[in-house]
């Protein structure tokens, strides 16, 4: 069985940083692409950073130059450092795996979801 547990939300004000994690087990192929999605309350959910098998990154507008995806492939670990963060941000996250590289256009492309973690900036 497929998990995906997020970890590392909280509140923090604005400029703040916080670091997400993504712990995956269970998942028979040995390479995946990740990606991190998230959504606020009443909007869709949008594509944030996705990383690839061979470690190719692609960002969100809204995010570049703020946001950094990278993984740890020995211990099955992706991460979203998130730096200057912005009202905005806030919203749930969530991390997703496929086998292949999905984007970060269409959500329902990635076959595996987390619960998600809750990241809260006041200004």
């Amino acid at each position: 069985q497929v998990q995906l547990v997020e970890s590392g939300g909280g509140s923090v004000q604005s400029g703040g940083s916080l670091r997400l994690s993504c712990a995956v087990s269970g998942y028979t192929y040995r390479t995946y692409s990740m990606a991190w999605f998230r959504q606020a309350p009443g909007k869709e959910r949008e594509g944030v950073a996705a990383i690839s098998r061979a470690g190719s990154t692609t960002y969100a507008d809204s995010v570049k130059g703020r946001f950094t995806i990278s993984r740890d492939n020995e211990k099955n670990t992706v991460h979203l450092q998130m730096n200057s963060l912005k009202p905005e941000d806030t919203a749930m996250y969530y991390c997703a795996l496929d086998e292949y590289f999905r984007g970060l256009v269409v959500p329902g492309n990635w076959e595996y979801w987390g619960q998600g973690t809750q990241v809260t900036v006041s200004s």
